[in-house]
């Protein structure tokens, strides 16, 4: 080795952020979900997708923690144990979706057994954020497997 490089064993690690190690526990929360589904393919209900979505953001408005976890798919739930745990990580990590200023659903992908409900919301400073659920079919329901929140910047077309 010359000696200006080093020893990749020696370099010291970084120390992610929060944000970062959140993204990469909902990417293994939705690897995991497609590639558990084995269920036979239904046709997608849009609006279940939806009201799945929409009552949990009622219940995270309600700080009804209770209401909100309920609509967690069960590897969500056992991740954070009860739902007090997970409305706390919801308020400190993503409180743009505990209590948006202003929420508008976009229109849901599926292919019956997965699905995707996107959401623009706007946080109490103004703030824009496109919030992506990950849901999955129990049965005959939708529950929530993640969550990924990207700012949302204004397209501007000339």
């Amino acid at each position: 080795m010359t000696d200006h490089q080093t020893d990749p064993a020696e370099r010291p690690s970084r120390p992610r952020s929060p944000a970062s190690a959140w993204s990469l526990l909902f990417c293994v929360i939705l690897l995991g979900a497609i590639f558990s589904t084995d269920m036979p393919k239904a046709s997608p209900d849009p609006t279940a997708v939806r009201d799945v979505v929409q009552r949990q953001l009622q219940a995270l408005a309600a700080d009804d923690a209770g209401a909100a976890f309920a609509l967690a798919d069960p590897g969500l739930r056992t991740r954070f144990g009860n739902a007090d745990e997970f409305l706390a990580m919801l308020r400190s990590q993503y409180p743009m979706v505990a209590h948006p200023a202003s929420v508008l659903f976009l229109k849901p992908q599926s292919d019956g057994s997965l699905a995707l409900q996107k959401v623009r919301v706007t946080d109490t400073d103004g703030a824009g954020w496109l919030v992506t659920y990950v849901l999955n079919r129990q049965g005959d329901r939708w529950l929530i497997s993640a969550c990924m929140v990207t700012p949302d910047s204004p397209k501007v077309m000339a």
